[in-house]
């Protein structure tokens, strides 16, 4: 039974893939071929990368039979110039067969396969844009919303990195990470970014259809209930706790946190604080503009996704719910259809996919759907036993249909 879906950017895959490709090669010379021509079967080309963060074409990825060198990339800028790299620099879209390919090269170079893209605090970079070439304004264009403002929403074209800023009515009813259908009527640019204008003719949440990566989940060892308080020995053992300690012994793992812009040496860096700090200090705008700029920069970002939802979660559950069921789906793309492994509340970087999960969760007992509340707090409790956001306390009257608003009275 899968214990978490499969990671194919784990060291163990890539000497995999690298083993695959080099296995009938005998010195340096044949596997650098043996690369050359693994490329050239798995990958698209051209392809739209980056070289050193600079958005780039990259036309062919070659070699001359020149060991020191290795392979080659040759690349277009977005001026037209044409320059000669080395493989190495190149960094292709996360999610492509391509990336995966690149990876196993730097590994076998000796070099770091997945090079940080977003060191210190850094928020934005320079991205692939949208050309008039890539939209048929005949037809819908579909767009993944990546964050949204008062009259403008930065979109990625589904199945593509290239991006475009989109000018349309009901964009208060978009929510980063849906898929946004448009109607489209102008295509233009200005200060070279592309823009689109239309109508918005829907908007859904398939977090699959999305290009991400899943986040990576770190095996941190057993989870054993014999170990776990359950309360005092005098007290007997709550239902919902019975079958998470007849299940007995399971993996516990770790989820890997996204958050652009934190610094790791300086606290007061994190950018979540900071909105944190906005908010409280009455500047909502300023808060829900910092959200916004971590969904845009990264789209796995689920702290993001969370805060977005706790921001309107009092006064419109409907939107709220949207919020923290992207954030949900894209933890779950980690997971597998399933997992059942344990993600502590004590290891800080679960917080964010269980904070997502238990908002998601309110908002359906908000909205009287109480079986699907039921079903997401029980499978909190079977990730989370020690239970720190207490749905718990909460499956009674759910079960009872008891409302959210008579159990905040206290009715």
């Amino acid at each position: 039974m899968s214990r978490a879906a499969r990671d194919d950017r784990s060291p163990a895959d890539l000497d995999h893939l690298i083993e695959e490709i080099t296995v009938d090669a005998y010195n340096d010379d044949e596997k650098l071929w043996a690369f050359r021509q693994a490329f050239e079967d798995n990958v698209a080309l051209p392809s739209d990368g980056f070289v050193i963060g600079e958005p780039v074409s990259v036309i062919e990825i070659d070699y001359d039979g020149n060991e020191r060198r290795g392979l080659a990339a040759r690349c277009r800028r977005e001026d037209g110039s044409e320059h000669v790299v080395a493989a190495s620099e190149v960094m292709l879209p996360q999610s492509s067969r391509g990336a995966r390919h690149l990876a196993a090269y730097r590994k076998w170079l000796g070099l770091e396969p997945y090079p940080s893209e977003t060191p210190g605090r850094t928020l934005r970079k320079r991205q692939h844009k949208a050309t008039a070439e890539d939209l048929d304004l005949s037809r819908s264009v579909e767009l993944i919303a990546l964050s949204v403002k008062e009259r403008a929403a930065h979109c990625r074209l589904l199945g593509s990195d290239r991006r475009i800023t989109l000018r349309a009515s009901r964009l208060w009813d978009v929510v980063p990470g849906e898929i946004v259908t448009v109607k489209p009527r102008k295509q233009w640019s200005y200060a070279g970014h592309p823009y689109l204008s239309g109508e918005i003719a829907s908007t859904r949440l398939d977090v699959g259809a999305l290009g991400l990566v899943p986040l990576r989940l770190e095996d941190t060892g057993t989870w054993d209930p014999r170990e776990h308080y359950w309360g005092e020995e005098s007290e007997p053992i709550e239902a919902w706790a019975k079958p998470i300690i007849a299940r007995g012994r399971r993996p516990e793992f770790e989820m890997e946190q996204i958050l652009p812009g934190d610094d790791p040496d300086d606290p007061s860096a994190d950018p979540i604080t900071e909105s944190n700090d906005l908010k409280d200090a009455g500047d909502s705008t300023g808060a829900r503009r910092i959200l916004m700029e971590l969904c845009q920069s990264d789209l796995r970002c689920l702290d993001a996704h969370a805060h977005l939802g706790n921001f309107v979660f009092d006064g419109d559950p409907r939107e709220a719910i949207r919020h923290y069921e992207v954030g949900l789906r894209i933890g779950e793309l980690s997971l597998g259809e399933r997992f059942e492994g344990v993600l502590p509340w004590g290891r800080v970087d679960n917080r964010s996919f269980l904070r997502c999960m238990h908002g998601y969760g309110l908002c359906l007992w908000r909205l009287g759907r109480f079986d699907e509340a039921e079903r997401v707090f029980g499978k909190m409790l079977w990730l989370n036993p020690s239970d720190n956001q207490g749905v718990r306390f909460l499956l009674e009257d759910i079960r009872a249909r008891k409302t959210w608003e008579a159990n905040r009275e206290g009715g």
